[in-house]
């Protein structure tokens, strides 16, 4: 349903609004739908992918040779099929072990977007050191599955409702908007691609484009633009 259905209804809005976005995709995703991958690389809107694990793996449950392996095998196949080395990765469900932080420097990435230690872009520091590697912090609060997941269980939804979430978006976006700084969504096709919740999310960005100064940009985009204020 994500690749064959939602994602052309998301594609459709973002380019209604002439919105540039960054997608992180598992590795056999784009392998099982190559279609979806060629109508985001047609975009004239140049839309980001970015690195999103070999098959949505659990890093923690890794050992550290096997994420290895499962990273470069990622950052080798994007790299084939963008025609250049992909600049940033978000690990599958933000799991970040040990390991993480040295394939991300090995690969050269100019950044990652797993972790929550601000709301604002930052610099990753280990042990004590700058890594020159840019963090595009996330956060659950922002993201579409904490509020639409599906419990397999107990066959139930989580009951929040859209205009629910709207608030929520809308709130974060707010209070971002006032103190100048960054508001990144997470959200996945098969989730808000939904008809009843893309709704929402064209609200919201009608709402957002009533604020002069809005600046909609990919991943990449804004870790450029705060790589350099890091530099000077």
């Amino acid at each position: 349903y994500g690749a064959r259905v939602a994602q052309p209804r998301i594609m459709a809005l973002l380019e209604k609004h002439k919105i540039p976005v960054s997608f992180f995709i598992p590795t056999v995703s784009a392998e099982l739908h190559p279609e979806a991958i060629d109508a985001i690389l047609k975009s004239p809107l140049k839309h980001e992918i970015g690195v999103h694990g070999w098959v949505h793996e659990v890093l923690s449950n890794l050992t550290g040779s096997e994420e290895l392996d499962l990273t470069r095998r990622a950052f080798e196949y994007w790299s084939m099929r963008l025609g250049r080395a992909p600049v940033g990765i978000r690990c599958p469900s933000w799991d970040f072990t040990k390991d993480t932080l040295g394939l991300i420097q090995e690969m050269r990435f100019l950044y990652d977007s797993s972790l929550m230690g601000d709301d604002r872009p930052y610099e990753i520091v280990a042990d004590g050191k700058p890594t020159g590697i840019v963090e595009l912090p996330v956060e659950w609060i922002l993201d579409d599955f904490a509020y639409y997941s599906y419990d397999r269980p107990n066959y139930a939804y989580l009951r929040v409702s859209d205009n629910d979430v709207f608030e929520v978006y809308k709130n974060e976006f707010d209070k971002a908007y006032e103190e100048g700084t960054m508001f990144l969504l997470t959200m996945h096709p098969q989730i808000t691609g939904h008809r009843s919740r893309i709704v929402v999310l064209e609200r919201l960005i009608a709402y957002m484009k009533t604020k002069p100064g809005v600046w909609f940009a990919t991943h990449e985009q804004v870790a450029r633009a705060a790589a350099a204020q890091l530099r000077d």
